[in-house]
């Protein structure tokens, strides 16, 4: 049994779809993604695919957008697992499979970064998991404030790095996390 898993968070289709989807960032974000799973796999790393299920839109089964981005690399997925809350780790069956599974660790990637991957990396802190939180490997957008005021992607993506680190995560690069795995 291996201690650590990679953890490739909602990096599906239904986001296309979004009105606030945006290329910016996404040739690096798979860029980084890719070589962090090819280093899992090279390393015989189980990798959890999380895929985020509505009931409706492009969220929704039906819809057929819930299913992994074309630029994601081929690779072995250890399990898949459907969840309908912004944490992976709600009403899905993924702690009990990690504890069955000898898992500890988990690193942690996808779409968006100060959502279901900052909820999830909390979360399984709190179970007593060890997160390694890769940023880099991780998408998000631009937003506004309730004012207005824009706020851009990658102070977003700092911001979440501020929260987690040294509380609920080891904020890691790609090299980083695979040397850690």
């Amino acid at each position: 049994m291996t201690s650590t898993a990679l953890l490739v968070i909602d990096v599906q289709q239904s986001f296309r779809q979004r009105p606030y989807w945006q290329e910016t960032g996404v040739p690096a974000f798979f860029s980084a993604l890719n070589r962090l799973i090819a280093g899992c796999v090279e390393r015989k790393v189980p990798i959890v695919r999380i895929l985020h299920v509505e009931r409706e839109g492009p969220f929704s089964l039906a819809s057929g957008h819930v299913r992994p981005m074309p630029e994601l690399s081929e690779h072995p997925v250890a399990a898949e697992f459907h969840k309908s809350r912004h944490s992976a780790l709600v009403g899905t069956g993924l702690e009990t499979w990690l504890i069955q599974n000898g898992i500890r660790r988990l690193i942690v990637s996808g779409i968006r970064t100060e959502q279901c991957c900052e909820t999830t990396a909390r979360h399984a802190s709190d179970l007593g998991f060890e997160i390694d939180y890769v940023t880099d490997a991780t998408l998000t957008f631009d937003m506004k404030h309730p004012d207005g005021a824009p706020v851009a992607a990658n102070d977003i993506k700092r911001r979440t790095e501020l929260v987690l680190a040294g509380r609920f995560a080891k904020i890691c690069s790609v090299e980083q996390a695979l040397e850690r795995a």
